[in-house]
């Protein structure tokens, strides 16, 4: 069997064996694919995986020997399911890889609002505190998160994993999810105006797409804190930045944008009140490991015939 990887180096740049993927077939990894070089690597291979590359249905019709599709990632969308269902071809996704590394990053961001350490760190290097008269100094106010609600839009498993962990602050939880039940789930507009802290963690679908927006931010808590590890495309960047500025949203951290890599023309850019990220609540090298072990297994089983995390059945 002939395997390609068309993205390989975020999963892989280097730290990680592909050792899984060679035991099963003749493998070629490519660390990047331009878009005209998509439909020769493709050419041929039984099995292709893909992280960000896309695979669309003119694609996916020409590559007349692809048996399966595998995704380096949770989110699929890079993937037109539909033309792979009329071929037979199962997509299978990689979803419980990032869970915990999510979760935890989630208060990495949050932690670093309420306390601003890296700023203090290194207003302590360029010898502010030597200076000081008293035995401390802020130049931001802090907070504690004890006693304050976050609400977590979207309650599969990462928003369950940050629930936990909210809890272990001393949090109250919240959650909206259309599709789950759990005593913490609340009506959308109950979550909006009754959290301190709202963290996004849904897919991104069309009913999801800008849904955190001038009109959902005016149903918030003023000084509302926002994080967002999810996607992008789920805040109207522009309506966010006017609540920044205003006050209405205290403050707001994001490890994903709305196009990515983050553009000079983003409305996020240059506002002291918005940590941005580079998209890497996903990438401690054990979440890795674990995306390279499930995606190896996805297609050992499909081998086996009996495919797993199949998103297109």
């Amino acid at each position: 069997m002939k395997i390609v990887v068309l993205d390989g180096y975020t999963e892989n740049p280097g730290d990680l064996s592909w050792a899984g993927l060679e035991a099963l077939g003749d493998l070629t990894v490519y660390d990047y694919t331009a878009p005209e070089q998509i439909a020769e690597r493709v050419r041929g291979a039984q099995a292709v995986y893909t992280n960000k590359t896309p695979l669309t249905r003119e694609t996916i019709g020409d590559a007349k020997e692809l048996r399966f599709i595998g995704v380096l990632a949770t989110g699929y969308n890079v993937v037109d399911v539909e033309a792979a269902r009329e071929r037979g071809i199962p997509v299978c996704n990689v979803p419980t890889y990032g869970t915990s590394a999510v979760a935890q990053y989630v208060f990495a961001l949050l932690l670093e609002i309420c306390h601003h350490v890296a700023h203090h760190a290194q207003a302590v290097q360029e010898g502010r505190w030597t200076a000081c008269r008293d035995f401390c100094f802020w130049d931001y106010p802090m907070m504690e998160l004890a006693g304050k609600t976050i609400g977590i839009i979207g309650f599969g498993r990462i928003g369950q994993a940050t629930a936990q962990v909210a809890r272990g602050f001393g949090m109250r939880v919240l959650a909206f999810d259309a599709h789950v039940q759990a005593p913490e789930c609340v009506p959308l507009d109950e979550l909006l105006a009754q959290s301190d802290v709202i963290s996004l963690h849904c897919p991104l679908f069309p009913q999801t797409e800008g849904m955190i927006n001038r009109e959902t931010i005016a149903r918030m808590k003023d000084g509302v804190i926002l994080i967002n590890t999810s996607r992008g495309p789920l805040i109207r960047e522009a309506d966010l930045r006017e609540a920044l500025l205003s006050g209405k949203v205290y403050a707001a951290a994001v490890d994903v944008v709305s196009a990515e890599p983050v553009r000079p023309d983003n409305p996020l850019l240059g506002l002291p009140n918005c940590l941005i990220t580079p998209h890497i609540a996903w990438a401690p090298k054990e979440s890795r490991q674990r995306l390279m072990d499930i995606a190896v297994g996805n297609l050992r089983a499909f081998v086996e015939g009996k495919p797993e995390n199949v998103v297109n059945k």
